[in-house]
């Protein structure tokens, strides 16, 4: 019988009900008291009042004299006061005032005459004078409850004569990470077994959230030892994630550990990705299953936890900023659920924000390393079109996406490096790259949507790249064409050849599984035209239409043993240590607008590609050749 969810709830809906069936059940930060000293940072658990005043005392706010101001009255520049002195004090800045003196004069507009003052202005009552609780009275209230306590707080509330301080206690959040597959992190995990590391990202989260983590260690897939584990948890934590085992598996007992030792409130909340989100509770302790792919889980913690926290901490959590973006190419999105899709974004030359999806499996941890912001898809909507605006909640400062330059086109590891020279020369720089395939550079570049794309397009008429396919598209120009470099392309095969794979044509043999390039990319431009020059029938060819998106993907299949030959660049061959057979050398240059070309990014970026540093690099990775 097919599994059904228990619940397939609204996501606001769902957390709004979560959070009022947990405060009901009293949930509310807890409180403790810590020195002044070690407050920085801390959240108030209740106001904070002065015991005393600041300053406590009336202090000279000048080095100078102290006196009556009325002795000064009639002081001008012609007509100066002489003070004996039996009139004034001499004072230091933060000298209490002496008894019967109301008033500070400079020592720069003191002027001596033996033992005598001359003033040439008259003093006002309290100037230069720090009146008792100046600053701060006894009993005015520092801090308000729940708020952080930045480094000029902790000396409010000293002057304050305040030496403790009622702070929110972190939570403790119990991680109960679940799985007969799943082992601890290592260099040489077998087939099947998959690297536990979703806690170390969760435990990461919950810390800036100002939460403190506490991992158990890995519970196989054995229904009472989940259910024991996680009433562990609930005893020793505030609050717990237990995460895998919330699907429709065959051995999926989280939703059973949830009921069994507290209350299950939903089980399915419709969002993608996330779905399997299970929403529990015992008492005041909120348990929140989490699917077992990294980005289902940063969504739910993101989504539902977050704002949870946000309950027992008291914080007000810093919500990310939201721009209006231009999206870089087609979405499509189901309607059955509201998605959160990861996106890069960039700026182009008008000063508007592009963005451009990135993978959206579930399990694809790298696309929230590379992702600048993510598209709150709603229920309703089958997604979006290229040029179509798109609201984005931004992962990084809208200061920093300002100043980047955006590159979307053909994958080559040069990109990589390139930007990491950069990186390292200049930590303020920002590249956005996207692999989209050399025919998506030009597109790109014809919609505005990027400064530079990276392309190697074969005119199957005349042998040469990239310049007939620039003049086809960009008639009336816009565009310079940078020289890139030269890079070997041919069949990557596995270590040893062991189909004894001799030539491009052989890819039709029976026994043979090919790997392909998207669509659109330089590469499978280049494997048609072969297709065509050896008279072949793509059809005879098993796995023609199967499609990775950067060289390294298609190695990695080779190498994992799932294709036996694929169409690459000779360094992705080198890096995962396969055979590699050279058909051609292609050129692999740079599309740039021409209104960017002169800007300090594009030069700087430019730089790089023609330095002996990127040269060096080059020559590690294997196959390119540089024009300078």
């Amino acid at each position: 019988m097919k599994y059904e969810y228990l619940t397939n709830e609204d996501l606001d809906i769902a957390v709004e009900s979560y959070i009022a069936a947990l405060k009901g059940e009293g949930l509310a930060p807890k409180a403790e008291t810590i020195p002044v000293f070690e407050a920085a940072g801390r959240i108030t658990a209740n106001a904070v009042y002065a015991h005393i005043c600041a300053p406590h005392y009336n202090a000279s706010a000048m080095d100078g004299i102290a006196l009556l101001a009325a002795v000064t009255f009639g002081a001008t520049e012609t007509t100066p006061v002489r003070l004996a002195p039996t009139d004034f004090i001499q004072v230091d800045t933060g000298d209490p005032m002496p008894d019967g003196t109301d008033a500070v004069v400079m020592i720069e507009d003191v002027v001596r005459d033996g033992d005598d003052v001359l003033l040439y202005g008259a003093a006002t009552p309290w100037q230069h004078v720090r009146q008792v609780g100046e600053d701060v009275c006894a009993g005015d209230m520092i801090l308000p409850s729940y708020t952080r306590i930045a480094p000029a707080a902790l000396g409010a509330m000293l002057a304050g004569g305040v030496l403790e301080v009622e702070v929110v206690k972190p939570p403790v959040v119990g991680i109960i990470p679940t799985g007969d597959e799943i082992v601890a992190p290592c260099t040489d995990p077998k087939p099947g077994d998959i690297i536990e590391f979703n806690s170390t990202i969760f435990s990461g989260i919950l810390a800036e959230w100002g939460a403190t983590p506490k991992v158990y260690p890995i519970v196989k897939d054995i229904k009472e030892d989940i259910i024991n584990t996680m009433k562990q948890a609930v005893d020793e934590c505030d609050a717990v994630i237990i995460n895998a085992g919330s699907s429709a598996g065959r051995d999926d007992y989280s939703s059973l550990a949830v009921s069994t030792v507290g209350k299950m409130l939903y089980h399915g909340i419709a969002i993608k990705p996330g779905k399997p989100a299970i929403l529990g509770y015992a008492g005041a302790k909120p348990i929140l299953g989490v699917p077992g792919y990294p980005v289902s889980g940063i969504i739910v913690l993101e989504q539902i936890m977050k704002p949870v926290i946000e309950v027992m901490t008291g914080a007000n959590l810093h919500r990310q900023d939201e721009i209006e973006a231009t999206l870089g190419r087609v979405m499509t999105s189901p309607l059955k659920y509201r998605e959160f899709v990861r996106v890069r974004v960039g700026i182009n030359e008008k000063g508007e924000f592009i963005a451009t999806p990135l993978n959206r499996g579930a399990g694809v941890v790298t696309s929230f390393v590379k992702a600048d912001g993510i598209i709150d898809v709603p229920q309703d909507c089958e997604g979006y079109e290229p040029g179509d605006k798109v609201k984005v909640t931004l992962l990084r400062p809208k200061e920093e996406l300002a100043n980047t330059l955006t590159i979307i086109g053909s994958h080559d590891p040069l990109i990589d490096e390139i930007i990491d020279v950069l990186k390292r020369d200049n930590p303020d720089s920002v590249v956005s790259s996207s692999h989209v395939g050399s025919m998506g550079a030009i597109m790109a570049l014809k919609r505005g949507e990027a400064q530079m794309g990276a392309i190697h397009l074969l005119d199957e008429e005349t042998g040469e790249y990239n310049t007939s396919y620039v003049n086809k598209h960009f008639k009336d120009g816009g565009v310079v064409l940078e020289k890139g470099v030269k890079r070997i392309q041919g069949l990557m095969i596995a270590k040893g050849n062991p189909k004894g794979i001799k030539e491009f044509s052989d890819i039709t043999r029976d026994d043979i599984s090919y790997v392909n390039r998207q669509k659109g990319s330089g590469t499978r431009i280049l494997c048609d035209f072969l297709i065509k020059q050896n008279n072949i029938d793509a059809s005879k060819i098993y796995g023609y239409e199967r499609e990775e998106f950067t060289h390294t993907s298609v190695a990695a299949q080779i190498a994992s043993g799932t294709a036996d030959a694929g169409l690459g660049i000779y360094s992705a061959a080198k890096t995962y240590d396969l055979d590699f057979i050279p058909i051609c050398n292609e050129e692999y240059d740079l599309l740039i607008n021409e209104e960017a070309y002169n800007t300090e990014k594009i030069q700087a970026f430019l730089k790089v590609l023609k330095s002996d540093e990127l040269k060096e690099r080059l020559e590690r990775l294997g196959g390119y050749e540089t024009w300078n």
